[in-house]
């Protein structure tokens, strides 16, 4: 199956992402609705993975950034059915090396897609990074 990708924040399908994030993702399932709005409102950066025949949303990856030298990516998700198809790698390009800030330090966190995020160049932090956990029930 063909998927075109897009930084346009004004063609994500808010419903369609939302729907994901709240139902599959095992992160951030503490947001409400207007939460997700206010994050993609203020969002740096967002890529967009949509079937070429249908429009149809079917990837999503976020950023927030100071717009210098850092960034923080997000909500990266790939629907069932369109995985295995190199659209994550394509997005994350777009987002990370093919966008304003592939100079940047990148952050992230994930439990599961290690692999695939080294693939751009993350690793495990070093003797310099520090994080402070979220409040209970934030993640």
């Amino acid at each position: 199956m063909d998927h075109e990708l897009d930084a346009d924040p004004a063609r994500i399908q808010r419903d369609a992402v939302w729907a994901w994030l709240s139902a599959e993702a095992y992160w951030g399932r503490w947001r409400h609705r207007a939460d997700f709005d206010a994050q993609l409102d203020s969002a740096w950066r967002v890529v967009g993975a949509y079937r070429s025949d249908t429009g149809e949303q079917v990837g999503f990856a976020r950023a927030v950034s100071d717009g210098v030298a850092f960034a923080y990516l997000a909500d990266v998700y790939v629907a069932a059915g369109h995985d295995g198809q190199g659209v994550a790698q394509r997005m994350l390009s777009l987002m990370i090396d093919e966008g304003p800030g592939r100079d940047f330090r990148w952050t992230l966190f994930t439990r599961d897609a290690h692999t695939l995020y080294e693939k751009f160049g993350f690793q495990a932090p070093d003797a310099a990074a520090m994080v402070r956990p979220a409040a209970s029930g934030m993640r």
